[in-house]
Order: structure tokens, then C-alpha cells, then sequence
């Protein structure tokens, strides 16, 4: 009998690893989704276009590459685990302090608001004939952090066969309508006669995508843009708690048994070492850049595994669903505004 040495993937699979670690024949496909991901930062830099879009869209317009199938795998790889690793490291822009200078009625008003568009999106998903799932991803997405969040609630919600086209569906869309709140909100707040305290709130609970929180914030002062940026970063501190609690919702349903999400223990280790510990701002700022490639990289992927005829062929009232949660997110948020922001 001869003594054979164990491999790489026997190791990764003794110790639990094989669904984080790649294996040789999947690097073709990462490669093609970390290219993707290049040019659409590259392009996202000089056209100040949101870089997750263009990602989608040069995605979906190489869904030929998901044929090959030398591809698949890392493909694959990239829409699933590159994305948990991605949103696991979102938790090092989180910190106790963003919470604690706004204030409990600003953090109370915004954990219902968060709560409320998400139950907002369920309840459109059911009187549109759609289940739970959809309103979840949708909601969600609107009332946390916009793609990032889609992505982020891809990853724990159950497999279905319209989960990645409903994931690219809802990532167009909040991105198109966050770039509109960019630039029509701050117009909006100012000629409504809102100070500088409550232009910021609004900024910050109402759009979706982070960069364009800061966008539409700094365009008018720098006061608003903090505000704007903390009261935005509260939402975001929130995608853990909801992660888990969809996690254990639908892991006892009967829509299919779901592996603990691992990513989100790095989350929620990495805010609190921020928040206990003085990480250095560099440190912060690179695994905050490794989470933006991987996110990228994973809704390229998502993008090419896609069809793109099937993308385009989704009936209205889906677009309806996702605008009304952003007008509901809007009208709350103002009344909130009006009765206890200064």
C-alpha cells in the first residue's frame, strides 16, 4: 500500500474551507469577472457613472461567456462566495461612534424607517401575486444601502429560478434612482426651507447608494454632507441584523434549508473591532476598497450568468413595486423630519 500525500482540496475540504477557498480550474472565470470589474471602475471614475451599473451592464452584454464552459465555475465562485467575502468586510466602514452622534430619536426614526420600507416592499410583493422573496430584496435594498444591499440579501435568501434576475432587476433600478435622488433631493430639501441638520437627514435616510449620499450631501456644504454621511451609515449598520433575521426566517420555512451565513460574523466582528479599537484610517480605507472590487466583481459575474432577454422581459409593476418603496421611504422620512429634526 503506498502513503499518498493529502491535496489542497482535501485539506480545504477536511477543514471546512472548500466553499471560500478557490481551486485551480475556477480562476479563468474569476479572472473574467476581476476584468469586468476593472473596466467598469475604470469607466465609473471618468464618466461618474455608479460603478455596480456598469458592472451590470457589461455583464449582461458578455452573457455569451456563460456558455463556455471553462467559465462556469469561477463564475459561479465570483456571484456567490467573491460576494459574501465582499459584503463580510463591509462591517470595517462601521462604527459605534457614526450611531452615537446622532442621537436616540434620530436612530429610533431611522430603525423605523429601515423596518417600515422593508414591510412596505412585502406587502406590494404579496397584492402583486409575488411571494415574500421579492419584496425582501426589493425593500431592502431601498431602505439599507441600495446595490450593496441587493447583493447582500442575494446571498442569504433562498435559491429560486428568477433570484439572480430579480437581483439584476432591483440593482438597475435603485441605482437609476438614486442617481436621480443625487441630483433632484438636495434641490428638493432647499427649496422646501429645510436647515442644514435636516437637509442632511433626509439626504442620508432617503438615498440609496452610498456614494451618492455623499455626492448629494457635499454639494451643498460640508455640514450637511457629514450628517448626511452618518445618518446614511446608520442604515448601513443595520444590513447585518437584517441579514440574520432573513436568515433564520428562511431557514424556517419551508423554502429551503440555508447554511449559516459565515460573512456575516466577519461583519459583525470587523464594526466591532473599528468601534473598540483604534484601526488606523488606512487600514479602513483598504479593506473598504477589497469590499467595493469583490462586490463588483460579484454583480459582474451575476451580469454575465444572467439573460439578458429575460432582464428586459419583467412585467411593469415590478418597477412599480421598487418606486413606491422609494416615495414611501421619501414621504416618512420627511415626516420624520418635520416633527423631530431641528
Amino acid at each position: 500500500m503506498t502513503n499518498q500525500q493529502p491535496s489542497l482540496r482535501d485539506s480545504n475540504r477536511m477543514f471546512g474551507w472548500t466553499a471560500v477557498l478557490p481551486t485551480a480550474e475556477i480562476w479563468k472565470g474569476i479572472a473574467v469577472a476581476l476584468l469586468i470589474a476593472a473596466a467598469s471602475t475604470f469607466l465609473s471614475e471618468h464618466y461618474g457613472v455608479p460603478k455596480m451599473l456598469f458592472a451590470l451592464l457589461i455583464g449582461l452584454s458578455l452573457g455569451f461567456l456563460s456558455d463556455v464552459p471553462a467559465l462556469e465555475p469561477g463564475l459561479s465562485f465570483s456571484a456567490r462566495t467573491v460576494l459574501r467575502i465582499g459584503v463580510g468586510l463591509l462591517g470595517a466602514q462601521l462604527g459605534l461612534s457614526q450611531v452615537q452622534a446622532l442621537g436616540i430619536a434620530s436612530v429610533g426614526g431611522i430603525v423605523a424607517l429601515v423596518m417600515t420600507t422593508i414591510l412596505c416592499g412585502v406587502a406590494l410583493s404579496y397584492l402583486f401575486g409575488r411571494k415574500a422573496v421579492f419584496g425582501i430584496l426589493s425593500g431592502g435594498s431601498v431602505a439599507i444601502c441600495g446595490a450593496s444591499a441587493a447583493l447582500a440579501l442575494s446571498s442569504v435568501l433562498p435559491r429560486h429560478p428568477s433570484r439572480d434576475k430579480d437581483t439584476v432587476l432591483v440593482v438597475i433600478t435603485v441605482t437609476v434612482l438614486s442617481t436621480m435622488a443625487m441630483v433632484l433631493y438636495p434641490v428638493l430639501f432647499q427649496a422646501l426651507g429645510y436647515s442644514d441638520v435636516q437637509t442632511g437627514f433626509l439626504l442620508g435616510a432617503t438615498i440609496h447608494d452610498v456614494a451618492q449620499v455623499v455626492g448629494a450631501g457635499y454639494s451643498i456644504n460640508d455640514e450637511v454632507g457629514i450628517a448626511a454621511t452618518v445618518v446614511k451609515m446608520l442604515r448601513v449598520a443595520m444590513l447585518p441584523l437584517i441579514l440574520i433575521a432573513v436568515h433564520f426566517w428562511f431557514r424556517n420555512s419551508q423554502t429551503g434549508k440555508l447554511a449559516f451565513p459565515w460573512f456575516l460574523l466577519a461583519f459583525v466582528f470587523l464594526a466591532i473591532v473599528r468601534s473598540v479599537f483604534d484601526i488606523p484610517e488606512s487600514a479602513v480605507q483598504f479593506l473598504s476598497a477589497m469590499s467595493q472590487w469583490m462586490m463588483v466583481a460579484a454583480i459582474s459575474a451575476i451580469g454575465v450568468r444572467s439573460n439578458l432577454r429575460a432582464v428586459l422581459n419583467v412585467q411593469p409593476y415590478l418597477f412599480f413595486i421598487l418606486i413606491s418603496e422609494t416615495l414611501f421611504l421619501l414621504v416618512g422620512a420627511t415626516v420624520f423630519s418635520s416633527y423631530f429634526i431641528d
